[in-house]
């Protein structure tokens, strides 16, 4: 056991170093870039997860390099956490939570074309059946529905290309082609949100909000000025299956379609809304389609002379075509990084769930449950190693069910935690505030 643990935490830190480290020995021409921007003057700190967009002002850690007529990013991050999810269905796991990226950018055609790659080491360093989390729900194990766990992340969580080229002075176009990636579906996918930068675990509304944003076939194609985005997706409707290194094409054609508008009034907000149908999400329940829907506002403003407060506000919905009711859900979730190294984070939601998606066997199916989870958490980063910052953190959470529920979960308010330390690039903390009205520089990625 000690030699497989030992194993895991090699090949993730490795994985995490390998994204953020400079590799001096092997690059001819490299040289940090302070501040990288693209089409139509949008800074990179605008670009989150897929196609979507952050907040202008928005905190990045990455590193930046030239390569000739290329711009490289390189950007990742681990914890390597001990989670404690108490009552009937906890359990605990020592484990490493963890992506990886790269992306690599030059000007073309009188556009920018971007290639991305980002991948995760979680198929074996958090297990095949992932990490536990109380009321979680979605995807499935052994032919069996997983709850009160986070699926691990696939191996191969972004293979992409993103072409954007202004057609006027305000006006620009973009495709993307992913046969791994991100539809245009839900806010920033939560690995790679500010306002949960510092947060190990994931949302318990994952799949009601950005449950698409690992997809093996995506086509996006936008139209946007320097403050609107109007994008529209046609994908591969079906979730990641449980073999987490593979590419999941079989028999699964693009058969989903998304559309979502985005909305930058200032620096500090931005403000979107989606829709999409998904065609057999689900491998266990595949006659079942649905469509969700949903809307966000995301803001990062300033704190001092170096902090920042980044917080979202998303809602979330899916509903199956057939009989019953639209199921919801919010998040409300924050962090407020002080000073470069002292950071508060929490994160409230609400979701109700059927009796399949938590595995309620007493009761039929359709049953519908209000559920919640509260957490507070904080972080301290404590130095650097090897090109890495390290910051260690805590995270406390208290989890809602009804009352008939309490003989499931051992009571109405099961409680988790969770100590772990984290690791990411030691890069100079940019901040979009101080970016306002520049422009004419080469743009990246912000994952």
């Amino acid at each position: 056991m000690r030699r497989i643990l030992g194993g895991s935490v090699a090949a993730a830190l490795a994985l995490v170093a390998g994204a953020a480290s400079p590799l001096r020995a092997q690059m001819h021409m490299q040289h940090p870039m302070e501040m990288n921007v693209g089409p139509l003057g949008i800074p990179e700190t605008r670009m989150g997860s897929g196609t979507s967009w952050l907040p202008d002002a928005s905190p990045m850690h990455a590193a930046h390099y030239l390569l000739g007529r290329w711009t490289l990013m390189l950007h990742g991050k681990g914890f390597f956490q001990y989670d404690w999810q108490g009552g009937s269905r906890g359990s605990n796991q020592l484990g490493i939570v963890n992506w990886a990226m790269a992306a690599a950018s030059r000007r073309l055609g009188g556009g920018q074309l971007q290639l991305r790659a980002m991948f995760s080491a979680e198929p074996w360093t958090t297990g095949s059946r992932g990490y536990p989390l109380l009321v979680q729900s979605g995807e499935s194990y052994q032919g069996a529905t997983l709850h009160d766990r986070q699926h691990p992340h696939d191996l191969f969580m972004e293979l992409a290309a993103l072409y954007e080229r202004p057609v006027a002075p305000n006006l620009a176009l973009s495709l993307y082609l992913a046969p791994v990636g991100e539809p245009a579906v839900g806010p920033v996918a939560f690995p790679h949100r500010p306002s949960a930068a510092d947060d190990p675990l994931a949302p318990i509304s994952h799949h009601w909000q950005d449950g698409t944003h690992i997809t093996f076939g995506v086509v996006t194609a936008g139209v946007f000025t320097r403050n609107v985005k109007l994008e529209a997706s046609w994908f591969n409707g079906r979730e990641p299956d449980e073999i987490r290194t593979n590419f999941d094409y079989t028999s699964r054609r693009l058969d989903s379609y998304s559309a979502r508008l985005t909305v930058n009034p200032g620096s500090r907000w931005s403000v979107s809304a989606w829709y999409a149908y998904l065609r057999s999400p689900e491998a266990l329940n595949p006659d079942e389609s649905l469509h969700r829907i949903g809307a966000s506002a995301l803001t990062t403003q300033p704190v001092g002379t170096t902090g920042t407060w980044s917080s979202a506000l998303i809602y979330g919905a899916n509903d199956q075509i057939g009989p019953g009711p639209l199921a919801s859900s919010v998040v409300l979730e924050s962090t407020l990084d002080l000073d470069g190294t002292n950071a508060f984070f929490s994160r409230a939601e609400y979701v109700r769930k059927s009796a399949a998606e938590l595995v309620i066997p007493s009761v039929p199916p359709p049953t519908e449950y209000d559920v919640g989870a509260l957490a507070l958490g904080f972080q301290r980063t404590v130095g650097t190693v090897a090109g890495l910052a390290a910051g260690v953190g805590v995270r406390g959470s208290v989890n809602f069910v009804p009352s008939s529920l309490n003989a499931v979960y051992g009571s109405g308010t099961p409680a988790g935690a969770a100590i772990y330390l984290q690791l990411r690039p030691a890069g100079a903390r940019e901040r979009g505030m101080k970016m306002e009205g520049m422009t004419g520089m080469r743009g990246g990625s912000h994952h």
